[in-house]
């Protein structure tokens, strides 16, 4: 699957109407602003936390990361977890779990953050996940990305790579072999960082487009989660493909309505809340495959 992840300036996200291609409707992308909050209780549990993690003197597995920057970046994150940024690496997957895990368990964000720090892993749901010696070593540098969103979103990357370990610096064909995120490991985030025991992929392909996003609706409504892949560059950006292909993963957060025209849904990617509104014809063109969880 190819990836279409690299500087956030490649996405054109405006909020008025854009070119029509081919006759059919504009795609509407409007910025959202606090619709999806954290529960305030919850972020307090996370702070708790984070003071805990600040007084601690333990040295660092990771040989380059700053404390103090992490902490920072932690406590932006819990209090705005739509904050979490991929930058420019081609992270898509990974960062759609991690701003559900922020958004809707913030404590236990924190409690992965600090043993990864410490110890270079933390425990799944079913399995240890543990960073490489050599991702460790070679986190330095420009990673194009803040260091904590790094920190977890190359450790879940490079513990699924065989043949293209994650480096901050490589170059751009290798980084965007080593981020290509497949429905198999978003299904398996889903269980192991979310916790979700109940995980099901949808393929949507022109066909069972609208049972994928109404499989998505009821998995939000259970409390669970659902991430979509898409055509990023025909959804998110005025320059769409003469051949649509998957390229970027995105967190569904809701407002899900797929019968008939227009269909909208409220998406996360590259720091922002989205409303999409587009016609029919897009959506079955743009959308490729659902990944859901519920507990």
């Amino acid at each position: 699957m190819p990836s279409f992840d690299g500087n956030q300036s490649r996405f054109k996200l405006v909020n008025h109407w854009d070119h029509l291609y081919g006759g059919q409707m504009a795609i509407v992308r409007e910025t959202l602003r606090n619709v999806y909050s954290p529960d305030p209780t919850r972020v307090q549990e996370a702070e708790t936390a984070i003071a805990d993690f600040e007084k601690s003197f333990a040295p660092s597995a990771w040989l380059h990361l700053n404390k103090t920057t992490l902490i920072a970046e932690m406590r932006s994150r819990v209090r705005d977890p739509f904050q979490v940024n991929q930058g420019g690496q081609p992270f898509c997957g990974p960062a759609s779990v991690l701003v559900e895990l922020v958004w809707k368990q913030p404590l236990r964000y924190v409690e992965i953050c600090r043993s990864l720090y410490l110890v270079g892993g933390f425990q799944g749901a079913s399995r240890y996940i543990a960073s490489s010696d050599e991702l460790r070593r070679s986190t330095y540098g420009d990673l194009r990305m803040p260091q904590t969103d790094w920190m977890i979103l190359a450790t879940l990357r490079d513990v699924e790579n065989v043949l293209f370990p994650v480096e901050p610096n490589a170059p751009d064909l290798i980084r965007n072999l080593a981020g290509m995120t497949k429905s198999w490991e978003m299904k398996g985030w889903m269980q192991e960082i979310l916790g979700y025991r109940k995980v099901k992929y949808n393929h949507a392909y022109l066909t069972n487009d609208i049972s994928a996003m109404n499989d998505a609706a009821a998995a939000l409504k259970a409390g669970g989660a659902a991430f979509a892949l898409i055509t990023a560059e025909g959804m998110l950006s005025d320059r769409p493909p003469a051949v649509p292909f998957p390229s970027h993963w995105v967190a569904l957060l809701g407002n899900i309505s797929v019968q008939g025209d227009p269909v909208t849904f409220d998406i996360y990617t590259w720091c922002k809340q989205l409303r999409l509104k587009m016609d029919a014809g897009s959506f079955k063109k743009y959308l490729w495959a659902t990944v859901t969880g519920t507990p």
